[in-house]
């Protein structure tokens, strides 16, 4: 559906040469020239922006606007005005007016101003739908984002979700959002009216990690001399159990763990009756738990049993389109956390969020946006707000450009050196070939080209 724009004004000549232009530049436009009768026009046009001129007739541009702040809260309004009039065109933004367009307009400033007004109504209306969605507990699609990337992992998620039994591991890095997934497949399954329990296994001291996940009888070991504790599996009984992080069970842990897996039975400690659950087990992780296996780190037969479906979520930086609605989200909520009234965010401030590399993915984003959030007065997020991270992609991109290979003084065959290069970024990757060939400055066809000449196993997962 195109972008609808209303003109306000009583200028005939005015308006009807600037719905002209809006028509040539894509947009559905129309105008209105009673001011009187300007929010009848805006409930049955239904505008995505008001274009409004401060002086009109029989009402004050100002007026006007107080007037729509309160009727449409949603649709914002860029002013009108004279040269003469830059300063009442101030007093209007302060009032809440998006922004404003000298006369005589220049075409061009009015289309990057409508882009960005529009982008940024567009991502209010999303952002709100989420939030509103959020405080119910719900998570919807599209909270992950709008990224062909996302939205295929979605897809596969959702076909995952359907069974009530299978067994999933997620893997994905630190903070790129796979609790918000595994939450996901919950209320996508067959069991999404019962408990979803989450326990990270990085934070339970190894000590009390069986009475954590089984519960203990009273008197089991010292400090259990109150009454019986029940463990996270019995909590999850009849709904879903995360287990995250659970490349950081102990080996005795995981021994525990997977006779659970095969026959969802087990004792509390200190207990003599074997106890059943109900459960569907979701297991994440930030490690490559088959190069794990390898190293003899984790237990192959245990990776098995939670490897019945695997689903990987992409890191932040490889899904770029993303970023705009999640730092808006992140935005609003910390506006409404510290008192202030933030309508926009500059192209200039988005173009440095998504060209930052966001090492701690979605976490780090949020946290960049709250620190900033909190220094900020201004209504429109801006470049210097985030400087911080501005000048880290450049240090990093320097760093980049300098790299520099020393030869051996022996000599070294070009094969070796490539085959070298090539492992070492799918070790940083953790095997994601898409993420190495982008690191590398390659397509993913050549890397893979490379990999088979080079004799590297060539892998493939869900969601790369």
């Amino acid at each position: 559906m195109d972008t609808r724009i209303l003109i306000i004004d009583d200028d005939n000549l005015v308006c009807i040469s600037l719905k002209k232009v809006l028509q040539k530049l894509g947009y559905e436009a129309d105008y209105c020239m009673e001011s009187g009768e300007a929010s009848n026009r805006i409930e049955s046009f239904m505008p995505d922006v008001i274009l409004l001129d401060i002086y009109l007739t029989t009402h004050n541009g100002l007026e006007l606007l107080k007037e729509f702040q309160k009727k449409f809260p949603t649709i914002p309004v860029i002013m009108i005005t004279g040269y003469s009039d830059v300063k009442i065109a101030v007093t209007a933004m302060k009032s809440g007016a998006y922004d404003f367009l000298l006369k005589p307009i220049d075409l061009d400033q009015l289309k990057i101003i409508l882009d960005r007004c529009v982008e940024n109504s567009t991502l209010k209306r999303e952002v709100k739908r989420l939030h509103d969605m959020l405080k119910e507990n719900e998570i919807t699609p599209g909270f992950f984002g709008k990224s062909k990337k996302i939205q295929n992992l979605i897809s596969s998620v959702e076909r995952l979700a359907k069974s009530a039994d299978t067994t999933i591991l997620i893997e994905g890095e630190s903070g790129s959002g796979k609790e918000e997934f595994a939450k996901y497949i919950h209320q996508q399954s067959p069991r999404r009216n019962a408990a979803f329990i989450q326990i990270n296994c990085a934070t339970i001291h190894r000590e009390l990690a069986e009475s954590e996940l089984f519960g203990h009888e009273r008197g089991a070991f010292t400090g259990a001399a109150q009454k019986t504790k029940l463990g996270k599996f019995e909590l999850a009984n009849g709904g879903t159990i995360l287990l995250d992080e659970i490349g950081e069970l102990s080996m005795d842990m995981q021994v525990k763990l997977l006779r659970v897996l095969q026959e969802r039975k087990f004792y509390r400690l200190g207990g003599e009756k074997e106890i059943t659950v109900n459960v569907r087990i979701l297991a994440a992780t930030n490690r490559n738990l088959e190069e794990e296996v390898k190293k003899g780190n984790f237990r192959e037969d245990l990776y098995y049993r939670l490897n019945v479906a695997k689903v990987i979520v992409p890191p932040l930086r490889e899904r770029k389109e993303d970023i705009p609605l999640l730092a808006f989200s992140f935005i609003q909520e910390f506006a409404q956390k510290f008192g202030h009234d933030v309508k926009s965010i500059s192209p200039g401030a988005l173009e440095i969020l998504k060209n930052y590399y966001w090492k701690g993915n979605i976490r780090e984003l949020r946290n960049v946006i709250e620190r900033a959030m909190l220094l900020m007065e201004e209504d429109e997020f801006r470049e210097r707000h985030i400087s911080f991270i501005a000048e880290q992609t450049k240090e990093s991109v320097e760093l980049a450009d300098k790299f520099v290979f020393k030869i051996p003084p022996g000599g070294v065959k070009a094969n070796v050196v490539i085959k070298t290069l090539i492992l070492q970024t799918l070790k940083i990757t953790n095997g994601n070939q898409v993420r190495a060939a982008k690191l590398l400055g390659l397509s993913r066809s050549k890397l893979r080209y490379r990999m088979e000449q080079l004799g590297i196993e060539v892998t493939k997962n869900i969601g790369e």
